[in-house]
């Protein structure tokens, strides 16, 4: 009996541009979180006496010059040599495009696989085939599984991939393959990599996609981390899922449907968010709240749309401190009166809303008032500018924004007045 570990994507070292923009993010920590969650990896295998670990392309992220990347991968390696550990890895995408992995020497614990053709490693001590083959640039189009070789008859055999299988979508069309391809190989598990979701695509054989090591951003929610898998008697036993990140990523829908008002709404927020925190097990997290449905609370929402944003970053900060940062609040509901009859009941205001209607139908109206905001824009101050809820009245996607908020406020003055006469 063995066991080995499958990861995948690491991208260590991450550069996740365009944090800075949001309001509060805990920059520092988001970034360094791609090496803690290695190095939790790392411990893993030592705390579980693994025979060797298996990473499915991408260990690094792109063209990323900094050399204290790959120090500290050596590093890590470092550690597992000292138990007794190898590694295994494949080139992905983005390690094709990395200024590291082209002249960094790998370790004497660690194997990178060819990219030039498909190749074969033995461990002979737990009776081991492993076949892999990395990514010689980032766009690789080829079916490059269909080059691996057959399986060797009496060996537990490996196949470590990087591959949109199937054409899973969401993800670059990259070493395109099928389940039939992988089947007729005769492999009793595939280690792909390459798509962040973690997945047990089928279990005959086992080929599983363990996901991401870290979550980068709110696109990647959820426990990430990689699989230990455990062979006896030349099968699979198990394929278990083991968290290894450090800070998490949630997203919390609230359904305020029959919410009366905008408090009666944040008090639904409260006990939702509480779930999604408990969830984390004590990581700092980055959460997106959106409020849905339909109903009275909707046109008060949007009226002080900035109000209510601000009282559910103070929820979360009741909840869980510093531990807990509101990546964004989206405003998702919907009216609930027809607006066809609110129009028809208020003349002056009704105007007004068909004049803004009008504007979000011809963007080339609304494009004109460009110039004439863009002396606006000049005269805002610094702080103004930043932050995530910035609108750039410059900006044609902003104004749609902009009038969103806009007809939300007189729809709401329209909903609580009585009609005129």
């Amino acid at each position: 009996m063995f066991r080995f570990i499958h990861a995948a994507d690491v991208h260590l070292d991450s550069p996740l541009r365009g944090l800075e923009r949001y309001e509060g993010a805990p920059v520092e920590e988001i970034r360094g979180a791609t090496r803690r969650a290695f190095a939790n990896l790392v411990s893993l295998a030592i705390e579980e006496e693994v025979a060797f670990v298996l990473l499915a392309g991408d260990l690094y992220d792109g063209d990323w010059r900094d050399y204290n990347t790959g120090l500290f991968f050596v590093d890590q390696m470092s550690r597992l040599a000292n138990e007794g550990i190898g590694a295994y890895l494949i080139a992905g995408n983005h390690d094709a495009a990395s200024q590291i992995t082209k002249v960094l020497r790998p370790p004497a614990n660690v194997h990178v696989f060819s990219t030039r053709q498909a190749e074969t490693v033995l461990d002979e001590k737990n009776g081991v085939a492993i076949h892999g083959r990395g990514f010689a640039t980032r766009a690789v189009t080829e079916d490059l599984a269909a080059g691996y070789p057959d399986a060797i008859t009496g060996l537990f055999d490996i196949g470590l991939l990087h591959t949109n299988l199937d054409g899973r979508p969401g993800h670059d069309d990259y070493a395109p393959t099928s389940l039939d391809v992988l089947r007729s190989k005769g492999y009793a598990y595939w280690a792909l990599g390459h798509v962040h979701q973690r997945e047990v695509v089928t279990e005959d054989p086992w080929i599983v996609y363990p996901g991401n090591l870290q979550g980068r951003h709110i696109k990647e929610t959820g426990a990430k981390g990689a699989s230990l898998v455990t062979i006896d008697g030349g099968d699979v036993t198990s394929v278990e899922h083991r968290d290894c990140d450090v800070f998490r990523w949630a997203r919390c829908a609230v359904d305020v449907a029959d919410a009366e008002s905008a408090e009666e709404a944040l008090d639904r927020v409260e006990p939702e968010l509480g779930h999604v925190i408990a969830a984390a097990e004590g990581r700092p997290l980055g959460v997106r709240v959106t409020l849905t449905g339909a109903g009275l609370a909707h046109a008060e929402l949007h009226a002080r749309s900035e109000h209510w944003k601000q009282g559910i970053r103070q929820i979360a900060t009741g909840l869980g401190g510093d531990g807990v940062w509101i990546e964004r609040v989206e405003l998702a509901t919907r009216r609930a009166a027809s607006l066809s009859d609110l129009l028809s009941e208020h003349e002056a205001l009704g105007g007004l809303v068909r004049s803004i209607q009008r504007l979000r139908e011809h963007s080339d109206e609304l494009a004109s008032l460009v110039p004439e905001l863009a002396d606006l824009r000049k005269k805002l101050p610094s702080d103004v500018l930043a932050g995530e809820d910035f609108l750039d009245p410059t900006a044609s996607e902003s104004l749609a924004s902009v009038l969103e908020d806009v007809q939300e406020l007189l729809l709401h003055r329209l909903a609580t007045e009585e009609p005129e006469g």
